[in-house]
């Protein structure tokens, strides 16, 4: 179906519901770069204002990736809750924004919204929002999940500590691990990065986390970011997985072009829940997505890269995840060239996750040829905090020295808990203060070079 709408006496067609997504679309490098933005900021307002115009109920109608040829779409239709989606049924997505932005509706509200609204929807009111909206919406959304702690409970923050190696030498894993933990980091999960995806590598680094995690008691999660398949391998082999980690993507191609499907995905949930090494709860997989990666597949189908990104949130969503993380300015300036779009980007990816009811986080990070440097990222952070991201990472000086991309540090977590009044997980605060790492104001306490941290991990 195609869509107008007239600016000045002169009157922009657009062909399908694709372009009118891709043309309505804040500017981004990535969308230039596959030929679908808008060719003027005129174009995008017009595309702007027929999207606002839209019925809601066509994303039911028109699929922008063909049900027949996509099993994400499938999903997407497949799954729609009617009943949820009444309440909203005979909105437009501008009337869709005004309403999400109204008193009326509160975090409740939106819970019981989640089921009937598909991406498309979300991608769609998002591209009609200023930053001040998609903050305003994210801060009354609460998504909680739990592990051997709980995390997303309004007023608190968490952070995965992220002890990346370039060798995956167990001495420098293990120094960064009681650095993170020193400075109240790590209660999301501490998560590694393997240099390499062999098995045996991920074996002994689960093992040696665990070893760490059992040791001191911590009411935290670990993870080997390994491709799922080698997970599913390590834990044949008897390795202690608390949670399965996959990237995922929003359309077939791309997720085939990772080496997964949805049934894969069934296959690594199930094998990590019959664990049932949780405590508090079994929310067991982490997702990582990132805007660009479909385009970078060339797996887009011509669809926007922002679109692309809120598709993926349906397959995470399918699989009830402990943590989602969009690594937002990971894959360069070809597709977030700037500051700008970084924090565009990232505003918008949590706020079209919280809506479709995950746990997100956000990777505050860029590359060092993006225009782009660690100002944009304590921009991007404060404004997170206050729409209330779930998690960010917590790497030794910001820099990760094994992906070589520039991030947060424990610092920056400890600055947002300072300025929003934030606390970690509650079960983690627990901790911090039976370590004598955190006093009952939640500031961090002086560590002596006695304290068994320190000893254990013989620094």
């Amino acid at each position: 179906m195609a869509y107008r709408c007239t600016v000045r006496n002169f009157t922009y067609h657009f062909d399908d519901l694709k372009m009118l997504l891709a043309k309505a679309t804040p500017l981004r490098s990535g969308d230039q770069l596959a030929g679908v933005a808008a060719q003027t900021a005129e174009e995008r307002v017009a595309a702007q204002m027929a999207l606002a115009d839209l019925p809601l109920t066509t994303f039911l109608n028109e699929a922008v990736i063909p049900y027949e040829t996509d099993e994400i779409t499938r999903l997407i239709l497949d799954t729609h809750d009617a009943n949820a989606f009444a309440p909203i049924k005979s909105l437009t997505v501008g009337e869709l924004r005004n309403y999400l932005l109204s008193d009326e509706v509160d975090a409740p509200t939106l819970t019981n919204l989640q089921p009937g609204l598909t991406p498309e929807m979300v991608a769609a009111v998002s591209k009609l929002m200023r930053n001040q909206d998609l903050i305003t919406v994210s801060a009354k959304c609460e998504v909680i999940t739990r592990f051997r702690d709980t995390i997303g409970l309004k007023g608190r923050f968490s952070t995965r500590l992220q002890p990346n190696h370039p060798t995956d030498d167990f001495r420098g894993v293990a120094a960064s691990i009681v650095d993170g933990l020193f400075y109240g980091s790590g209660d999301a999960v501490i998560g590694i990065n393997p240099a390499t995806d062999h098995v045996r590598t991920v074996v002994r680094l689960v093992d040696m986390m665990d070893q760490i995690r059992q040791r001191f008691e911590i009411p935290t999660q670990t993870c080997v970011l390994s491709h799922i398949t080698t997970t599913l391998q390590a834990i044949e082999q008897g390795a202690p997985v608390d949670l399965m980690f996959q990237s995922i993507g929003g359309t077939e191609a791309v997720n085939s072009s990772f080496g997964i499907n949805t049934a894969l995905l069934r296959e690594g949930f199930e094998a990590t829940r019959a664990l049932k090494r949780g405590t508090v709860g079994q929310n067991v997989m982490y997702f990582e997505t990132g805007q660009g990666s479909a385009l970078s597949a060339n797996a887009h189908h011509g669809v926007d890269q922002q679109t692309c990104e809120v598709r993926a949130y349906a397959v995470a969503r399918l699989f009830e995840p402990l943590l989602v993380n969009t690594v937002v300015g990971f894959i360069g300036p070809e597709y977030l060239y700037n500051g700008k779009q970084i924090i565009r980007a990232g505003l918008e990816d949590h706020c079209c996750g919280k809506l479709l009811g995950l746990p997100m986080g956000v990777d505050i990070c860029y590359t060092n040829h993006a225009e782009a440097d660690q100002d944009d990222m304590d921009t991007l952070l404060t404004l997170l905090g206050t729409a209330g991201v779930n998690f960010i990472m917590g790497i030794p000086g910001a820099d990760d020295v094994m992906l070589h991309y520039q991030s947060t540090s424990f610092h920056d977590a400890l600055y947002l808990r300072d300025l929003c009044r934030l606390r970690p997980a509650p079960e983690f605060e627990a901790w911090l203060l039976r370590m004598e790492l955190m006093n009952a104001d939640g500031k961090l306490m002086p560590v002596k070079n006695t304290h068994r941290l320190l000893q254990a991990a013989g620094l």
